[in-house]
């Protein structure tokens, strides 16, 4: 088996998966309870959120490692539990994977702000190292740094990873739309932007996750597209945006919602397609029988 991005260059559109942290919720997870804990103490339901994504159709499926920075499990009293809760789920998505498909090691953001001087640079850069080896360790074939909208935090977390591990690099960060068009993350910060400087630091790709449904994630590749039109682009869209009824959180997008505009965002030049908040394993198997057809 090749590396993801060499697949990519064979002129391959690949599938990616999509939500777990909704997913977790329906298997139990309560709020307050550390995701990652999961890996050690429930891990055949984390293997079983794997598989039915691969039974879907996906090439590529996630770990269970979102939150698996020192900063995050801090939170929950885990700080010293980093490379323990990361390998574990990343040997729980490899096993799902099997030897010919992918595993891509989530690493999200630490909710530290550079600006406000609650971390330093070299502490970022510790933490997205630790988090990045220990997935590695595990089996991982990139690490997918995800969900960012600091362009100095995805920068150093880039290069930890790409500096400390063998694996490939990956980075999504979140958009929304702003009045009189065009996108940013919460930090200001463009599409066009982050390709700059994220191919500079050494994402092998790049791309955009969470915050919009796929209608939306069109213009954000496009834009992308402007600046690079090598890079190879990711996009994991959410089920639509979040509605929140009778303390409910729902997704209004229906599988065949995501799939009707999955020729569009390739047109537009995404490489892979997946999904973020909301979405299933049935928006993955429809997402997969539109990629088959073209």
């Amino acid at each position: 088996m090749g590396t993801i991005v060499s697949e990519l260059k064979k002129g391959k559109v690949l599938v990616s998966d999509g939500a777990w942290g909704t997913y977790l919720q329906q298997k139990g997870l309560k709020p307050g309870e550390c995701p990652e804990e999961w890996n050690i103490s429930r891990p055949d339901d984390v293997l079983d959120i794997a598989r039915s994504y691969f039974e879907a159709g996906s090439d590529m499926v996630e770990t269970n490692s979102f939150g698996g920075s020192r900063f995050k499990l801090a939170n929950y009293g885990f700080a010293d539990k980093v490379y323990a809760f990361n390998k574990a789920a990343a040997e729980i998505s490899r096993k799902a994977a099997g030897p010919d498909r992918f595993v891509l090691g989530s690493v999200g953001p630490t909710g530290k702000l550079l600006l406000m001087e609650e971390v330093t640079e070299a502490e970022l850069y510790g933490a997205f190292k630790e988090q990045s080896m220990a997935l590695e360790a595990g089996g991982v074939n990139a690490i997918m740094i995800e969900t960012m909208t600091d362009l100095e935090e995805a920068r150093i977390a880039v290069k930890a990873a790409k500096e400390n591990t063998g694996c490939e690099v990956f980075c999504t960060m979140t958009f929304e739309k702003i009045i009189g068009g065009g996108y940013r993350t919460m930090m200001g910060i463009s599409p066009s932007e982050m390709a700059e400087t994220l191919v500079e630091a050494g994402a092998d790709l790049i791309g955009t996750n969470c915050g919009n449904g796929i209608e939306d994630m069109i213009g954000m590749v496009k834009e992308i597209r402007k600046v690079n039109a090598e890079i190879p682009v990711l996009v994991h869209a959410n089920a639509g945006m979040p509605r929140y009824l009778d303390g409910v959180t729902t997704f209004p997008e229906t599988p065949d919602d995501m799939a009707r505009r999955v020729k569009e965002i390739i047109e537009a030049g995404a490489n892979i397609v997946g999904g973020c908040c909301g979405t299933t394993p049935d928006h993955i198997c429809k997402v997969r029988e539109v990629v088959k057809s073209l």
